[in-house]
């Protein structure tokens, strides 16, 4: 017997079964919702993104608006002037976006725990409050929300072994084991060649779902080579299942055995050792409070304004060395109105100071993790699958970067532009507006 009158044979078997066609059918639905969560996420993120743009732009076209009048400030709030670079620029409205992948639709990750739009100030922290804490896959669950990487992560093991748990010690139980041996004359060629079946028809379940995913994205227009990358992956992983149920079928004799060394091994891939994975990291690399932060941004002000003055300007002109001779510093009493507007540069400079303390021990803990993946396969796909669809933590932590480098060309400019006198015009603003969009 060849393997495609295996194949053929296995497809007669599988179709008279019932309870396996409708575990498949939940797998779809599953797969489908999924689909759905992921696709719903990105048209809500990429929505919002649009009506925050147009916001800015009826801000900024208000703003503009006091400078085609020759107007220096809002009738309510005359101490402003918005011919100061400071005051300029502090009431220049501008974001940093974190633009959804067209990917997402096939794994979340922290798209939901993070914020993907982040408000600029002179003020403003990759680390502000906006910028939530991470949650695991299986706790977005219990909050209702399920994605397409979960249903392949978890639920696609669970299906295969509703596939397989039967197959060789069910023949064997009716005892038309020996006469199948007989006429396939290889028993572990007709072994595999029905488990492959199942792989097959599984890989090909998978793909349809991801080409459906791909429709209510447009993965394509953007993103072909994510979606085949994503497609090996699904691969992969269904063939880590496929052998390790493929070793416990060789050796199994029973149905009952089948089931309890098949579940058994489930739970401890797929929650056992990243649950153990997770106490020992949290063990060893405790959550950071931001404590250090908080504290150093609260006293920040009182800690620079506590200095002399020249020990203020020395670290000014250390950090923008362009002011240093500026006309502005030879003049006592206009220099006291620019020192009082610099003090942002220096508090930015404290409050990095921790800020990269937190980042080198969330770097730390990511890398701990990673030296878990040998042993911790459900963990490594997951990340695999993250890091494709953009929604991994690194893409979030790329993402903090980029708002440090706004915050920080924010403040050099402004006091720059504020140690030179600038006077801000129409024209100036307007170009304060096309270089923070960089």
């Amino acid at each position: 017997m060849n393997s495609i009158s295996i194949f053929l044979y296995e497809w007669k078997h599988f179709i008279r079964s019932p309870f396996k066609i409708l575990a498949i059918l939940f797998f779809v639905l599953a797969g489908i919702y999924g689909l759905h969560n992921g696709a719903n996420l990105y048209q809500k993120q990429k929505t919002e993104i649009t009506k925050i743009k147009q916001k800015v732009i009826e801000q900024q076209e208000k703003i503009l608006a006091y400078y085609n009048k020759g107007e220096k400030s809002p009738k309510d709030r005359p101490w402003i002037d918005l011919t100061n670079p400071f005051w300029a620029i502090w009431s220049l409205t501008t974001y940093h976006f974190k633009t959804p992948s067209p990917a997402i639709v096939y794994s979340m990750g922290q798209a939901e725990q993070y914020g993907f739009y982040k408000s600029i100030s002179i003020n403003s922290s990759p680390y502000d409050a906006d910028m939530a804490e991470e949650i695991s896959n299986p706790e977005r669950l219990q909050t209702g929300t399920l994605d397409f990487s979960f249903v392949v992560i978890f639920l696609l093991p669970l299906l295969l072994l509703i596939l397989l748990y039967n197959i060789k010690v069910g023949e064997a139980e009716k005892g038309f084991l020996p006469l199948i041996y007989v006429q396939t004359g290889e028993k572990n060629k007709w072994l595999l060649a029905r488990v492959a079946f199942y792989g097959v028809l599984l890989f090909m379940i998978s793909f349809a779902l991801l080409l459906y995913g791909a429709m209510l994205t447009r993965v394509f227009e953007s993103q072909s080579k994510t979606f085949f990358q994503i497609g090996f992956w699904i691969l992969l992983y269904l063939l880590f299942w496929i052998l390790i149920n493929y070793l416990i079928l060789l050796k199994s004799k029973t149905i009952v055995a089948n089931i309890l060394q098949m579940v058994g091994v489930w739970l401890i891939f797929a929650f056992i050792i990243p649950a153990s994975v997770h106490q020992w990291v949290s063990i060893e690399k405790p959550t950071n409070l931001m404590i250090d932060m908080i504290d150093v941004w609260r006293n920040s002000q009182e800690k620079i304004l506590s200095q002399p003055d020249s020990v203020i300007d020395q670290q000014l002109y250390a950090l923008i060395p362009e002011i240093q001779h500026a006309e502005i510093s030879k003049d006592t009493t206009r220099k006291v109105m620019a020192r009082m507007y610099s003090m942002n540069a220096l508090a930015q400079e404290l409050l990095k100071a921790s800020i990269t303390a937190i980042t080198k021990e969330n770097q730390a803990k990511n890398d701990l993790i990673g030296s878990s993946f040998w042993f911790n396969p459900v963990s490594f796909f997951q990340n695999k699958f993250n890091t494709l669809s953009q929604t991994h933590y690194q893409d979030y932590e790329n993402y903090r970067q980029g708002i440090q480098t706004l915050i920080d060309k924010r403040i050099k400019i402004m006091v720059v532009d504020v140690w030179k006198d600038t006077k801000v015009d129409k024209n100036r603003y307007l170009e304060y507006n096309q270089i923070f969009k960089k």
